[in-house]
């Protein structure tokens, strides 16, 4: 499996993109900002979409996706999510308000986008034997993370999550684990409002890093734009000894 990283700022401005994956060239873990700078051909690749919470950083990009390439598909653009994610992308996004409706466009029998429900724990086994499986996150409304698993080697991402016993517990039976992606999106001055929102801050973070008993290398997403280099310091004086490093844009993980 490869994962190429589109974007990982926890906002936007000049280069920086928010929350994206694409994984091989077929899957996209999250849609923010960074799927824009995909070529069409590339877009029109895309089958899926995990997703890990409905906020618009991480979903923005799903309707442009489908009013671009839709119509150069075949088959429908499936995205996976738990039920209240889900629920929230059919009452909030695609509800003819805000944008069309694609799982009636063309028509309901055959349609651009398709949803398809996940649960924690549960892994969805796709082509070549790719395994994607949901993991528990703590965040202000409901969200996931996924451990995506090649047979050969496995990559976390949390998605957006705060304290979280329950992650670790999953993580820690991952004996492939090679990669953790994890966020940080607030400085520790700023912990107060890390707590209030469900997010990360550098001494919250080496709390969490302590209860991972499986050698990994780790990196830091969902930085705030203007804090990162900051943020990265405090991250590197609270938690140095799992020597986390900087997530960036276009970086690509092999596994």
């Amino acid at each position: 499996m490869r994962l190429k990283v589109l974007g990982c700022s926890g906002g936007i401005g000049g280069a920086l993109r928010t929350t994206s994956f694409l994984l091989d060239d077929d899957v996209l873990i999250d849609a923010g900002t960074g799927v824009g700078d995909l070529e069409m051909a590339a877009l029109a690749k895309i089958d899926h979409v995990f997703v890990t919470h409905a906020h618009l950083d991480h979903v923005t990009s799903i309707p442009f996706l489908l009013d671009t390439v839709g119509w150069m598909r075949d088959r429908p653009l499936i995205v996976h999510a738990i039920d209240p994610v889900l629920e929230v992308l059919r009452q909030h996004l695609f509800n003819w308000k805000l944008w069309p409706d694609f799982t009636q466009i063309p028509d309901a029998g055959k349609p651009f986008l398709r949803y398809a429900s996940v649960q924690v724990g549960r892994t969805e086994t796709l082509s070549d034997g790719r395994r994607i499986t949901p993991l528990p996150a703590n965040h202000v409304v409901p969200a996931v993370g996924y451990h995506l698993d090649s047979g050969r080697a496995s990559l976390v991402f949390t998605g957006d999550t705060t304290v979280n016993d329950a992650l670790w517990e999953a993580v820690n039976r991952i004996e492939n684990l090679r990669t953790l992606i994890i966020e940080t999106a607030f400085r520790n001055s700023e912990k107060d409002l890390a707590v209030a929102s469900k997010h990360l801050c550098p001494s919250l973070l080496a709390v969490e890093l302590a209860k991972l008993t499986r050698e990994a290398a780790v990196y830091i997403t969902h930085l705030k734009p203007g804090e990162a280099e900051v943020t990265m310091q405090e991250i590197v004086e609270c938690a140095g000894r799992f020597a986390p490093r900087m997530l960036e844009n276009n970086q690509v993980f092999d596994f």
